[in-house]
């Protein structure tokens, strides 16, 4: 692993990604339009398929991906997108009439399948591992967090807003922070009413405002590498991890969505969640949750 000042794909990308630049600001709001085109879709249940969604971008973006007006990670964040538009407006619905978790879980699997997959990586995409949490997986994991209106609950990798939505659709408020230009931009678009931070999230209890004491925190970080290095960084999710449960509010919930395997072992070899919580004062115990693809237990709700 090797600091890198000019050369390196991640450093470079990195670098683009530390400010908001006015194409980045444009390309957000063409991919939100795109978005609102293939909201119709989900509200129907009919498929998107991929020569609906390369219309909807060329028409927003003013041109096609062959003349270089839009990339297939442009295409992919509109359709993440527009799953937040739907949560967004019929998500309480969703929630209402389920009798069980497990019946909302497949309506959300039933949205998922809508959306074409995602088969082209860009080099944005893959350098910093920008893999956004599936819908299914996004609703399990706030499952298990309990969200309730009393929480501040912070995502700290927010990308396009799939695990925040969640936390909207439970009335909490929210702090949302996401290095990414366009990312954030987009962020700024779908969540105006919360605080929204462009802070690496390996740093993120450094870099965040004193002010916010977060009650839960949703996160799916990247997990092999880091802004600014170039290589294979094998604790980059242990990175996110620490600095966010540093951020967490004492006897609170951290719910983390990694890949399997990309957390290290504890000295004693048990899950990093054993690690997190020996940190926490005896007096006041942490509730930590990895989740993969695992059966997990659920955050008990506040009284």
């Amino acid at each position: 692993m090797n600091i890198v000042s000019t050369t390196s794909t991640v450093a470079r990308t990195a670098a683009s990604l530390a400010a908001p630049a006015q194409d980045a600001i444009d390309t957000a709001r063409a991919i939100h339009q795109a978005a609102m085109q293939l909201l119709p879709f989900l509200e129907q249940g009919k498929p998107v398929t991929t020569a609906a969604l390369r219309t909807a971008m060329t028409t927003s973006f003013g041109g096609s991906d062959a003349q270089g007006f839009w990339v297939w990670k442009d295409a992919y964040e509109a359709l993440e997108t527009a799953q937040v538009l739907f949560l967004r407006r019929f998500g309480p619905a969703i929630l209402s009439q389920s009798t069980t978790p497990q019946a909302t879980l497949a309506m959300m699997k039933r949205i998922a399948e809508l959306l074409p997959t995602h088969t082209r990586r860009s080099d944005e995409s893959q350098a910093m591992q920008q893999l956004s949490t599936p819908l299914p997986l996004a609703f399990v994991t706030a499952h298990a967090a309990a969200i309730a209106s009393c929480d501040l609950v912070l995502e700290p990798s927010a990308g396009t807003g799939l695990l925040a939505v969640h936390a909207e659709m439970a009335r909490a408020s929210i702090a949302l922070n996401e290095l990414a230009a366009t990312r954030a931009d987009l962020l700024g678009l779908l969540f105006p009413r919360f605080s929204l931070s462009r802070h690496d999230a390996a740093h993120i209890d450094d870099h965040l405002d004193a002010a916010i004491e977060p009650s839960v925190v949703l996160m799916n970080p990247p997990f092999s590498v880091a802004a600014y290095v170039d290589g294979h960084v094998a604790d980059a999710a242990w990175r996110h991890l620490s600095s966010a449960f540093a951020r967490l509010r004492p006897a609170d919930a951290l719910l983390l969505s990694p890949a399997p395997g990309c957390l290290p072992k504890t000295p004693n070899g048990g899950p990093p969640s054993n690690a997190c919580s020996s940190k926490a004062p005896s007096s006041s115990p942490q509730r930590s949750t990895a989740v993969s693809t695992r059966p997990m237990g659920r955050r008990p709700r506040p009284a």
